[in-house]
C-alpha cells in the first residue's frame, strides 16, 4: 500500500502526458434554403468537465472536432443573424465519427433553439464497422469472472459457434473467440490505446487487467476496411477507462460466489464429493472527481482524477484422479497383479508375486511414507484426490485529466498489476 501511494503522489506531480482512442465530431451548418454558412461558431462543451473547444466553419459550412475523448457533450452553433441552435445530448463513443449537421434559423442572437435528440446512427463518415458495449452491458450482464473482454461476444459479427471465452482467472493465457469469420491471431487488442496484440494473437499473456468497474471496451473494424491509423490486426479491440468530472464518485463492492450456492457436483468415480470446495471473494473501490485542496486549490473545471483497485481472492479445490499402487504393493505383495513377477537375473518366478522383505530396498521403504496408496478397487483410476489451485489478482488504476485550455488538454494513466497462482494437493 506504501508503494501505491507513493506512485498516487508522483503521478500528481509529474502528470505525464498520455494518447487514447479519440472520436471526432464533425457537420456542415446550412441556413434555411440548403447553403453552407460560412465563419460560423462552433462550441463543444464537456457535460462532464465543462471542457470547452471552439471552431469555425469553412466557406462551405464544414467543421470538425477531431481528436474528442469518449463522452457527453453539449455543441452549441451561432452566426449573426440566426438563431442559436444547441444539442444537448451528443455522445462520443470509442474510435467513433459523429456526424451533426445544423440548420440554422433566421432570427435573432438572442433567440435559441435547444435539440434533444442524438446524432445520427448512420455511420457514414468511414467504412469502419463498430461495436461499443454500452454501460448498462458492462455492469449488469453477468459475466463469468467479471472479464470485460467476453463482452466482445455481443459483437454482431463474433462467431459464437466456435467461441472461445476469456478464462476468469487466467487472462495472461486466455483467447478470444473470432470476429468477421477472421483467425484469433488477427485480433489487435488496445488497452487505453497501448497495443495488445501481434502476430501470435492477442497478447494476453502481458494484460494487465483492468476493473470492469471503469471500462468502456468497444469493438472496432470487424469488416477489414480499417483506415491506416489502425494497421496490423483485421479486428480493433479498444478498452478505455472513464475520467473523473466535476461531480464526486465513490462506491465500494464486493461479488461473492462460494460452494454454500453450488449443486451437487457430478463425479466419474465411486468417491463422490458432497461439494467441491470453492470460495470466491472480487472486492474493491473506485472513487473518481476534480481534485480539490480546501483554502489552496480548487481544480473544478481544471484537474479531475480517478482511482480504481479490485483485488481477487479464489480459493478452490477440484477432485481429480490417479493410478497408484495399492497398500499390499507397499509391503511387496502383488499378487493381485496379473503378470508374473521374476527375480532378477534368474528368470525363476516369485511365488505368487510376493517379494520377499530381504529384497525390498529400505530406502524405498522410508519413501513410501510420502507415497498416497489406492483407496478404490482395481490399478487404474483407484485414488481420488482434491487439487488446490489459489488464486489472487490486485489491479490498480489511476488516472488524471487536466484541461489547460480549450485548445490544450492531457491525459494520463498509471496501472499497476499483479497475479499470483498456485497448484498443489
Amino acid at each position: 500500500m506504501r508503494t501505491k501511494l507513493f506512485v498516487v503522489i508522483s503521478f500528481l506531480l509529474a502528470l505525464p502526458l498520455m494518447g487514447q482512442t479519440l472520436g471526432e465530431i464533425t457537420g456542415r451548418i446550412s441556413d434555411p434554403s440548403g447553403a453552407g454558412i460560412p465563419d460560423a461558431v462552433l462550441t463543444m462543451t464537456s457535460v462532464t468537465t465543462n471542457a470547452a473547444r471552439q471552431t469555425t466553419t469553412t466557406t462551405d459550412g464544414d467543421y470538425s472536432f477531431p481528436s474528442v475523448p469518449p463522452g457527453i457533450y453539449k455543441v452549441k452553433a451561432e452566426h449573426p443573424g440566426f438563431k442559436i441552435m444547441t444539442n444537448n445530448n451528443v455522445e462520443v463513443q470509442v474510435q467513433q465519427t459523429v456526424r451533426l449537421d445544423y440548420t440554422l434559423q433566421v432570427g435573432q442572437v438572442s433567440e435559441s433553439i435547444e435539440v434533444q435528440t442524438s446524432a445520427n446512427l448512420l455511420q457514414a463518415e468511414n467504412a469502419t464497422v463498430g461495436t461499443v458495449i454500452g454501460n448498462a452491458s458492462i455492469n449488469e450482464l453477468p459475466l463469468n469472472g467479471r472479464e470485460y473482454l467476453n463482452l466482445v461476444a455481443l459483437t454482431s459479427n463474433a462467431n459464437t459457434f466456435r467461441r472461445r471465452l476469456v478464462s476468469p482467472v487466467a487472462t495472461r493465457r486466455g483467447s478470444l473467440q473470432p470476429v468477421d469469420l477472421g483467425r484469433r491471431q488477427s485480433h489487435l487488442l488496445r488497452l487505453f490505446h497501448a497495443r495488445r496484440g501481434g502476430q501470435h494473437g492477442p497478447g494476453l499473456q502481458h494484460l494487465h487487467r483492468a476493473s470492469l468497474d471503469r471500462c468502456h471496451p468497444g469493438v472496432q473494424g470487424a469488416d477489414r476496411r480499417l483506415s491506416a491509423e489502425f494497421g496490423h490486426g483485421a479486428t480493433q479491440i479498444n478498452v478505455l477507462t472513464k475520467s473523473g468530472g466535476n461531480v464526486y464518485h465513490a462506491s465500494l463492492f464486493e461479488f461473492v460466489r462460494n460452494d454454500d450456492f453450488d449443486a451437487t457436483p457430478y463425479a466419474f468415480t465411486a468417491n463422490r464429493p458432497i461439494k467441491s470446495p470453492f470460495k470466491w471473494n472480487d472486492y474493491g473501490f473506485e472513487i473518481d472527481g476534480p481534485i480539490v485542496i480546501p483554502k489552496l486549490f480548487n481544480g473544478r473545471n481544471k484537474l479531475f482524477f480517478m482511482a480504481n483497485d479490485e483485488w481477487l481472492q479464489q480459493r478452490q479445490s477440484s477432485q481429480a484422479v490417479y493410478s497408484v499402487p495399492t497398500a499390499a504393493m507397499f509391503q511387496g505383495n502383488f499378487s493381485a497383479w496379473p503378470t508374473t513377477l521374476y527375480q532378477p537375473g534368474t528368470g525363476v518366478p516369485y511365488p505368487n508375486n510376493i517379494l520377499p522383505t530381504s529384497q525390498l530396498s529400505p530406502i524405498s521403504q522410508t519413501l513410501l511414507k510420502y507415497y498416497d496408496a489406492a483407496t478404490l478397487p482395481g490399478f487404474v483410476n483407484n485414488f481420488t484426490q482434491y487439487n488446490q489451485s489459489p488464486f489472487n489478482r490486485d489491479g490498480f488504476i489511476l488516472r488524471m485529466d487536466f484541461v489547460e485550455s480549450a485548445k490544450s488538454q492531457w491525459s494520463g494513466r498509471y496501472s499497476w498489476g499483479s497475479e499470483v497462482q498456485k497448484n498443489g494437493a
